[in-house]
């Protein structure tokens, strides 16, 4: 069972990141599915093409340059131009340029940086919960117009993931991905989902109840099993469709089971 009790407190001060050391633990292609997920977003792939030399901004990408190069590849097969930059909060952390990626020091202030995209995975899943709105507001409203940020979670081998998409209004959609061969059924990723999400999942709460419904319409699509995850979990995402979460539709075929449903449908009651 994954650990949640860092409850790290941001702090931040003239001059200086804002944001607190985290753990910078990181592996080769962790972050794989929500690469392949935002280089296939029309928003987010149209934006990357239409601006000259887009920005795109990886807070916190820890101990290693791996997960930040590898996704500085993905952009770049919507735009080779875009200008992709680590920014971390612990000085020691500020590596070498990199295959066209530079490092610097900076946290969710952006270091003063105006960028198009912005992505900060297993960042504020170290934070105390009250800081993660402060956090989403400060990153938001530094955003290029039309800009997007991503942040999310993810097990230490990426086979499991949940990350929200926000804009300059705050947060748009939750997706959920998996491994079709590493999870048995729909609601095994609840231990990854975004801080904002991980201790709502009980009953009563919007993303307890799109969890247990996905499971629902997995255990009905039981007929399907002997074609394999993949095919099983698309026919439980269609049976999803007349459920209560707006759905997103998925308009092409993807090795990930995917599940992205609109902020709304599962944002925290109280």
């Amino acid at each position: 069972m994954a650990d949640h009790a860092h409850n790290l407190r941001a702090s931040a001060a003239a001059g200086r990141p804002f944001g607190v050391i985290t753990r910078g633990t990181t592996n080769h292609n962790r972050l794989r599915r929500c690469d392949r997920w935002m280089l296939a977003h029309p928003e987010i792939s149209t934006l990357l093409r239409h601006v000259e030399k887009p920005l795109a901004l990886d807070v916190g990408y820890g101990a290693s340059h791996a997960t930040t190069v590898e996704w500085a590849g993905w952009l770049r097969r919507a735009n080779p131009q875009v200008d992709v930059r680590g920014l971390e909060i612990h000085p020691d952390r500020v590596l070498p340029p990199r295959d066209g990626v530079r490092f610097e020091l900076g946290g969710f202030e952006l270091a003063g940086y105006r960028p198009q995209l912005v992505r900060a995975f297993n960042v504020l899943r170290q934070y105390d919960v009250d800081q993660v709105e402060e956090a989403w507001q400060t990153v938001c409203s530094r955003l290029a117009p039309g800009g997007f940020f991503v942040e999310g979670t993810c097990d230490e081998l990426g086979r499991r993931a949940a990350w929200l998409l926000l804009d300059a209004h705050g947060p748009r959609t939750l997706t959920l991905a998996w491994d079709p061969f590493d999870v048995a059924r729909p609601s095994d990723i609840a231990e990854r989902l975004p801080k904002i999400l991980i201790h709502r999942n009980v009953p009563g709460e919007p993303i307890h109840e799109l969890l247990q419904a996905a499971d629902e319409a997995w255990d009905h699509a039981a007929g399907w099993a002997p074609y394999g995850p993949r095919v099983r979990w698309r026919m439980a995402r269609a049976a999803l469709a007349d459920a209560p979460f707006n759905i997103h539709p998925v308009r092409r075929r993807l090795r990930d089971n995917v599940l992205t449903v609109d902020w709304e449908s599962v944002a925290p009651r109280d």
